[in-house]
């Protein structure tokens, strides 16, 4: 009978999960009533060889429905050898509340080092961090903003992946949705682990005190998660901003080069994760895992069925409750054969991880 208690353990945990980003929604609208100040922020963000990005990026801050005189824009060149300082200094000359700085004196390797730059060079104590290849939707400042000034240390937002037609774009997307559920759920079990730079913000006093970036030089990326890390040692407050229009949007790989090198940085990063982080996600994908491959386990008994049947109906409702929430829209047929890649690519991805190393590009 142990594997008819194993689901009952597995459902629970399920449930838990769902349960912990229910509230995270519920809480979300609570908050956005009690917070209406426009508080003074500053937005940097790291560019490299950005050049086909700088049009679309610009185009989408201009769009952003905050006062011009409560925020400004400092974007690092971090020494490009094409054409990106250029375009960034045409298109910002007119702008009084734009800076480019060039990133020639890093004291920190990577994308870490230009933000570095970028953070001391920053006016206001309020700091919100997108990528240069990003689009965020008008209302993101505002609602990064109202979390910051309700008291948060460390926020982070919800950053689609445009789904494309391409299987790496369709599963780029789909794990996605799915890592963005846990990382909500994590936050609402009091123990975050992972966040995305594309919509990242906090104190900068909060910044300061947790050493910066300096704690976080273990590998070149983790400019979010490992932040996130030293921030949760030091007992500040985490919280997530979750609203539609405040989205911030960037293309999926184009292929699956690409897609393997995003993952090994990412996941090479998870194995400087706090011991009680790599727990709960070391524990979470071994359940689901078991339960995906408890399948193959039905010559033993039949009962190895139910895991499976229990995380298929559970993978399915969380998807099509809330695709559409996270900024996502799968058809029935894709969250079938998604799914199954997903798992299957959980394990591709990690031992592809544990070899060689990665770049800042």
């Amino acid at each position: 009978m142990e594997p008819l208690y194993l689901t009952y353990i597995i459902l629970i945990l399920f449930l838990l999960a769902a349960v912990n980003v229910y509230k995270a929604f519920a809480y979300q609208l609570e908050r956005k009533r009690m917070t209406t100040f426009k508080p003074k922020l500053s937005l940097i963000i790291a560019a490299k060889n950005e050049e086909q990005n700088i049009y679309s990026l610009i185009d989408s801050l201009e769009k952003l429905n905050y006062p011009n005189e409560n925020f400004e824009v400092i974007i690092v060149d971090d020494n490009s050898t094409d054409k990106t300082a250029e375009l960034i200094q045409s298109r910002i000359s007119n702008k009084n509340n734009y800076t480019l700085i060039t990133a020639d004196n890093k004291t920190i390797a990577g994308k870490k080092g230009a933000l570095k730059i970028g953070v001391e060079s920053a006016k206001n104590n309020f700091i919100v961090i997108t990528d240069a290849d990003c689009q965020p939707e008008n209302n993101w400042l505002n609602e990064m903003a109202a979390a910051l000034d309700y008291g948060y240390d460390i926020v982070f937002g919800v950053a689609p992946i445009i789904k494309g037609k391409n299987l790496v774009e369709k599963l780029s997307a789909f794990e996605n949705l799915h890592n963005t559920f846990l990382t909500i759920a994590a936050v609402g079990s009091n123990v975050p682990y992972s966040a995305t730079a594309r919509s990242f913000a906090f104190r900068k006093t909060s910044f300061e005190r947790v050493g910066g970036y300096g704690k976080t030089t273990e590998t070149l990326s983790g400019d979010d998660d490992l932040l996130l890390r030293e921030a949760v040692k030091n007992k500040m407050l985490i919280g997530t901003v979750i609203e539609p229009d405040a989205f911030v949007f960037s293309a999926a790989p184009k292929s699956f080069n690409e897609y393997f090198q995003q993952k090994k940085r990412h996941l090479q990063t998870s194995f400087h994760y706090l011991l009680k982080q790599k727990m709960f996600l070391g524990f979470w994908h071994l359940i689901n895992l078991f339960s995906f491959f408890s399948i193959l386990l039905v010559f033993i008994t039949p009962i190895f069925a139910l895991p499976f049947v229990v995380k298929l109906i559970y993978d399915f409702f969380i998807v099509t409750k809330y695709q559409h929430q996270l900024g996502y829209s799968f058809r029935f047929y894709e969250i079938i054969y998604l799914q199954i890649l997903f798992e299957i690519f959980i394990v591709v991805n990690f031992f592809n991880s544990i070899s060689g190393n990665v770049k800042w590009k």
